[in-house]
């Protein structure tokens, strides 16, 4: 009779290819996970863009009309009524070259946010880095942004001929690197949100209104310097705001105005940076045990 023996040395050997653990360790980053799931990221992405345009009248064109009318709304009250000066830049272009870069946090922090919650049906049935959810957003929103991009090109080259003397700064270039810290700043505050919302639902409420209050404190509707001017004891609210110091830094670079130092860029991109570490940590760590508590 023929016997089969297994040895402890037969499995040492062994080197499986994923492993799956119920624990990991807090300053475990996963995004080398991340980078092997690609493919489901760009799945997700063509996802949210498509589901986007289903079931409306105007489809990509609610993404013109948001913009156009708030810089309307804005120009009208803020510097019309209220007199806020925007000096040899026309408030319109002013207005939007703000709003578009703000537009683009906001729908990164509002759909972060709530990435547990949301997604609680399908996170329990299958396993996937559920950091991808979240980044697949913030990818999928920079096509509304390239969207409202091309409008605020369309009426920049508009006012230049005109006769309005506008020109782009020579630091235009990091444009795209500004939006890609603005990305990251949304990413990181909205899976701080999201892992909050699991065990504190009122949260998902205070988003909404939380980022009201907060876009008149990022200098959206008005230049840095005018608030130091006018309110220099309350200056500091939107001095050490970093989505502030993004939203001139982008005028600056459009538009050619705007107060831009070394410092404040370095300072922003260290907030960023930390931001997104640290929540991230806290991300990983909720996916772990969510599901009891969603």
């Amino acid at each position: 009779m023929n016997t089969f023996k297994m040895h402890k040395s037969d499995f040492s050997e062994d080197k499986w290819l994923y492993e799956i653990t119920p624990k990991n360790k807090f300053l475990s980053l996963n995004l080398k996970e991340v980078w092997r799931y690609r493919d489901l990221l760009f799945l997700f992405v063509k996802r949210d863009i498509v589901t986007v345009y289903k079931q409306t009248v105007l489809g990509p064109l609610w993404y013109l009309i948001q913009p156009l009318f708030t810089s309307i709304t804005f120009t009208i009250i803020f510097n019309n009524v209220a007199g806020i000066s925007t000096g040899s830049i026309p408030p319109f272009l002013f207005n939007l070259a703000g709003i578009m870069v703000w537009s683009y946090f906001t729908s990164c922090l509002n759909a972060t946010s709530d990435t547990f919650r949301a997604n609680a049906g399908m996170f329990g049935k299958v396993y996937f880095p559920r950091l991808i959810v979240p980044i697949s957003v913030v990818i999928s929103n920079l096509v509304k942004f390239l969207i409202q991009f091309a409008i605020f090109i369309a009426f920049y080259f508009y006012y230049v001929m005109k006769g309005t003397v506008i020109q782009f700064n020579e630091s235009v270039f990091l444009f795209p690197l500004l939006i890609m810290v603005m990305g990251i700043l949304g990413l990181g505050l909205g899976m701080l949100i999201s892992s909050l919302v699991t065990k504190y639902r009122d949260f998902s409420y205070l988003v909404s209104f939380g980022v009201q209050l907060l876009m008149y404190v990022s200098a959206v509707m008005y230049p840095m310097a005018l608030i130091k001017m006018k309110m220099p004891s309350l200056a500091w609210l939107v001095q050490y705001n970093p989505l502030a110091y993004i939203i001139e830094t982008s005028r600056y670079m459009l538009l050619g105005v705007g107060d831009v130092s070394l410092f404040g860029v370095l300072y922003v991109v260290a907030i960023t940076t930390f931001v997104f570490l640290f929540d991230l940590l806290i991300f990983n760590k909720t996916e772990k045990s969510f599901i009891d508590t969603v």
